[in-house]
């Protein structure tokens, strides 16, 4: 089972991986009218350069969770936990460790989803960002745009850096509002979902607001660096909070059954314990009424009746 989910998890990362950097999956060319004064706003240069850039969104998506998660593992109190070390199909992990692989786990999965089903939308609609005409740089001239406006389907319309094109025509969803919603959402269902630690009344719902707010500013820079629609950044965070969703919901509900597996055995122990006092009480009452003469209770244990 571990191989099984080991491949799963490569398979995922390898396909977020050709979307991202290589030209498997070719982007729909879109159209554009001439003049149209949605593609006419300024371009302020790279992703580099903006306000958010992705080194610092991608640092903070992943490490935040990542050291809240180990926190909260190191500030419980061991002692309360199993101590018994687990065996997986190949190794052993202590508890400690098989539960923060789990949730980081699960965590990175629904990461690496989130960018495939961006870039997924991104490579099927090839939506127009709102500075694309100022990257495309079309020759109006040679399209016949002066008198008349028309639509402009050919892909050598424009003159610019093919580059800086290709990822103007990325626009819907917006992978960065996405991401920063997956992330402050997953992060904010766990905790206050999961936490129980005493004193976190407060600090959970402002742990989880402040996260969330983070993820809505991102979203609202995309929009005022003209990189992106708003409704490129209203999808986006459509998808990044419905993968969380759904990730913490199916990490909560596997983590409950795994407790309730761990405590069958105490119930079937106490069970069985019933039901060998059940046993001794009924044998007591037979030999009682059988008027047998040796007492049957004494250290509550069985003992051998002979016969008088």
């Amino acid at each position: 089972m571990l191989y099984f989910q080991l491949v799963i998890m490569a398979g995922t990362v390898m396909l977020a991986y050709y979307f991202e950097y290589t030209d498997t999956f070719n982007v729909h060319i879109q159209g554009f009218f001439c003049h149209d004064n949605a593609y006419t706003k300024p371009y302020l240069g790279p992703e580099e350069s903006s306000a958010i850039p992705p080194a610092i969104l991608y640092a903070v998506v992943a490490g935040v969770p990542s050291v809240l998660f180990l926190l909260q593992y190191v500030s419980e109190d061991l002692d309360n936990r199993e101590k018994i070390i687990v065996m997986g199909d190949c190794c052993y992990l202590n508890p400690l460790v098989r539960r923060t692989f789990r949730f980081l786990g699960v965590y990175a999965f629904g990461l690496f989803a989130t960018d495939i089903f961006v870039n997924a939308g991104q490579v099927v609609t090839g939506n127009l960002s709102p500075y694309f005409l100022t990257v495309c740089k079309p020759n109006y001239t040679a399209l016949g745009c002066q008198q008349v406006v028309r639509f402009i389907s050919q892909q050598e319309a424009c003159t610019g850096n093919e580059d800086d094109i290709l990822h103007a025509r990325k626009s819907f969803p917006s992978k960065e509002a996405a991401i920063s919603v997956y992330a402050a959402l997953y992060v904010a269902m766990y905790i206050t979902c999961s936490v129980k630690a005493n004193g976190t009344r407060l600090a959970k719902p402002v742990l989880s607001l402040g996260l969330m707010c983070l993820a809505f500013l991102t979203g609202i820079n995309r929009v005022v660096e003209y990189r992106n629609h708003w409704s490129d950044v209203i999808a986006g965070f459509i998808i990044g909070g419905a993968i969380a969703v759904f990730m913490v919901r199916s990490l909560l509900r596997t983590h409950t059954l795994i407790v309730k597996m761990h405590m069958q055995p105490t119930k079937i122990k106490t069970k069985i314990m019933f039901l060998q006092l059940l046993f001794n009480m009924v044998l007591c009452n037979v030999t009682y009424q059988a008027d047998i003469s040796k007492h049957c209770w004494g250290s509550g244990e069985h003992q051998k009746f002979e016969n008088t």
